[in-house]
């Protein structure tokens, strides 16, 4: 049954429900969970396939939990890419959701077996393998998502219209951060599943919180405002002894417009659970958006008083209210925001089927080339520190 009141994403007359895979996500995971409940909250996927783990006996434990048939569990990815490929009901698209060193290796297979892609970020440790997967996704011509899932959110998307529209005038100043509090102490240290192979550069990648958070504030200023960030200086720490890659970033952006910026991320700052937000400010007006209160975006127009703008009320624009599910005063957030790329990616999917409908010309998500950039901006990152904050310019 369609959830009531999502009006934009849902049409009454849906095709069949796009099948969908699983690489990673099983016990003892946290992102599997939240694109499993993405996925279905718009009743636009069945999840039918998975290889949930890699150890046989997890994967088995995984698929049932959740109820998979036991031929469609699979402990190695590869073997599900070719089985599902060759089966008439197979998957159309998979959910990577691994640790970053597997985000690689996992699209290619399914790539070349003709499936589309949906896969968390970082989307790969190196440029390299991201350009790799670009010239695959574009020879299939298969779809290649990245689930930056703050871009999801309403008034995220209120706000990148306004600045479309002009009504910020040419932009300054943007500010982002996201700080987190939950490696204050050396919790790896305790086998913490998610914050072991955050902690490990053979499983994680170069970049720390950089990579695992920083990312998500990259895109989102990108995201809202538009502008081609050409060149960074950046700090990266490691506050936390023996811990191997950075849990602070302090990062000076430069942009082609000539506006400036600063970005911090940081899983060292006590008192911050997930307190991602975001600056913008132009010659006409500034504007601020806060994750933890996701559905009010304060717009400050110059020489004015402060205005707030609430979702679904009748100041909320057209970007906002197309992904609005709920009335005003019931909050949408993280689940929501995930589940509006999940439908978004679900009209591209169905346009590439044959004599699939044609997608929303409005609807948009975090593609490859975004997730090329977010690795080319990590790469940027340690290099600058590496090099003691020299002003680095990113790769192309």
């Amino acid at each position: 049954m369609a959830i009531e009141g999502n009006k934009k994403n849902v049409s009454p007359a849906m095709p069949a429900r796009i099948r969908l895979g699983m690489v990673g996500g099983g016990e003892g995971a946290f992102i599997g969970a939240v694109h499993r409940i993405a996925a279905r909250l718009d009743d636009q996927y069945e999840f039918v396939a998975g290889a949930l783990s890699s150890t046989p006996e997890k994967a088995q434990r995984s698929g049932r939990a959740i109820g998979l048939a036991p031929d469609r569990i699979y402990s190695d990815y590869e073997a599900m890419a070719k089985a599902e490929a060759a089966r008439p009901d197979g998957i159309e698209a998979v959910a990577i959701v691994t640790p970053n060193h597997l985000h690689a290796p996992v699209a290619e297979a399914f790539l070349k077996a003709g499936i589309h892609v949906i896969c968390d970020k970082p989307v790969t440790t190196t440029s390299a393998d991201a350009k790799k997967l670009l010239k695959l996704a574009t020879k299939h011509k298969l779809v290649f998502a990245v689930t930056h899932n703050y871009t999801g959110y309403p008034m995220v998307r209120h706000a990148r219209q306004m600045v479309k529209q002009g009504a910020l005038g040419e932009i300054r100043v943007v500010q982002v951060e996201y700080p987190q509090d939950w490696l204050t102490e050396k919790l790896e240290a305790t086998g913490q599943k998610q914050a072991e192979w955050r902690a490990d550069p053979a499983r994680n990648g170069i970049g720390g919180a950089i990579a695992d958070i920083g990312t998500h504030a990259h895109n989102l200023g990108a995201y809202i405002t538009g502008l081609e960030l050409t060149e960074l200086c950046a700090e990266l720490s490691t506050f936390v002894k023996g811990r191997q890659l950075d849990d602070n970033a302090q990062v000076m952006l430069r942009y082609a417009n000539g506006a400036r910026g600063l970005l911090w991320a940081s899983q060292v700052a006590p008192g911050n659970e997930n307190n991602l937000r975001i600056r913008v400010y132009g010659t006409k007006g500034g504007l601020e958006w806060k994750q933890e209160h996701p559905n009010q975006l304060h717009w400050s127009p110059f020489g004015q008083p402060t205005q707030v703008i609430a979702r679904a009320t009748g100041a909320a624009n057209a970007a906002a209210a197309r992904v609005s599910r709920i009335p005003a005063g019931h909050p949408e957030g993280y689940l929501e925001g995930f589940a509006t790329l999940y439908s978004e990616i679900a009209q591209a999917i169905r346009a590439a089927r044959k004599g699939g409908p044609k997608a929303d010309k409005a609807a948009h998500f975090p593609s490859l080339e975004d997730g090329i950039k977010g690795v080319a901006f990590i790469e940027a990152v340690v290099a600058s520190s590496k090099r003691g904050g020299r002003w680095t310019k990113l790769s192309a």
